[in-house]
């Protein structure tokens, strides 16, 4: 009984700790970092071995990339060389995503070529070549990892976000 006792108890204290350690010293503090940034609307995060996904709902005009920088520098220590990814949840419209279908094809062509400055160029250009898209902001930005963009027509938004290293292709699952 007494040996039963002690394992039970050591095993309590055990996780019990390390869930404390994980929910209050790591995860906490990185809530309060992102809940902080202006435009984050609610958070969700998921701590894993090697990467932290952070689950965001976004205010229309909210800067992906700096977003990104600031939970990068002020979490680093909750991160702890794990990989961020981003969750975000999308508010878009009819219109956002008839827009982002245009461009598509274009974005795509630029990031295949590693010719960055195409994008915002291609957005604005479907801009003006269609006077229903006159509504719709895009903006574009670009770190070491990934080209963010993000379209907003005031109320709805739309983010997304490219990575810059492109997948390996290997056969469709539709061809």
């Amino acid at each position: 009984m007494p040996v039963l006792l002690t394992s039970l108890l050591s095993a309590a204290l055990l996780f019990g700790g390390w869930y404390s350690y994980r929910e209050f010293v790591v995860q906490e503090p990185l809530q309060k970092i992102v809940s902080a940034y202006e435009g984050v609307n609610d958070s969700h995060i998921s701590i894993k071995r090697n990467e932290v996904t952070l689950k965001l709902d976004l205010q229309p005009g909210t800067k992906l990339r700096e977003l990104v920088q600031y939970v990068n520098t002020e979490g680093r220590s909750a991160i702890d060389g794990r990989t961020l990814k981003l969750d975000v949840e999308q508010h878009s419209s009819e219109l956002l995503d008839e827009y982002w279908d245009q461009a598509m094809f274009s974005v795509a062509e630029a990031m295949e070529s590693r010719k960055y400055t195409l994008i915002p160029a291609k957005l604005d250009e479907l801009k003006a070549q269609n006077s229903k898209y006159s509504s719709v902001t895009a903006a574009t930005e670009i770190d070491d990892n990934n080209v963010y963009v993000s379209l907003s027509d005031g109320k709805k938004s739309k983010f997304m976000i490219l990575p810059r290293a492109a997948a390996t292709m290997g056969v469709w699952n539709n061809a």
